[in-house]
């Protein structure tokens, strides 16, 4: 565990970790990195678990600045450079935050849970649209099945 206090917040869309997140950070003062910022597109969970473990993790736990860049959703390509700073504490929320990798740079790991219908309700209305969830599903559950995120977290909680 690096010297940078870490918390993951792992779970499937449509879990409430970006509400947890916001919540957490306001109690704590620590920065939120979104795992959307992270994800290459609709296709790139897995690309996003590495990209948060290998450029921002890893580089963290050595006490050196972390620099990566930011997908951009609009564009479909890689955008603004964005870095964070050893030491300062960090909230990472989103699916693909919570891997064997990861886990070792983290302080604490929560793993949320909630029904799928409940969860697909708040995507549709978060989002305005669920074409894409079939899709998400898949790469959620190569995740789940890689990693066990939730045997993984120090609390799993329900939503």
């Amino acid at each position: 565990m690096s010297g940078t206090e870490v918390t993951l917040i792992d779970g499937r869309s449509g879990a409430g970790k970006t509400a947890l997140a916001a919540r957490l950070a306001a109690e704590t003062g620590a920065r939120v990195i979104h795992m959307d910022d992270l994800y290459a597109g609709w296709h790139g969970l897995a690309t996003g678990s590495r990209l948060l473990e290998r450029a921002i993790l890893a580089p963290l736990a050595a006490g050196s600045p972390a620099v990566w860049r930011r997908w951009d959703w609009a564009v479909g390509d890689w955008g603004d450079e964005d870095r964070a700073e050893p030491g300062a504490p960090l909230i990472v929320e989103g699916c693909g935050s919570l891997t064997i990798a990861s886990r070792e740079h983290a302080s604490r790991a929560i793993w949320l849970e909630a029904p799928e219908e409940v969860r697909h309700a708040r995507a549709l209305e978060r989002d305005g649209d669920d074409s894409w969830w079939a899709l998400w599903r898949e790469q959620e559950d190569t995740h789940i099945a890689a990693n066990d995120p939730a045997s993984l977290a120090d609390e799993v909680r329900a939503t």
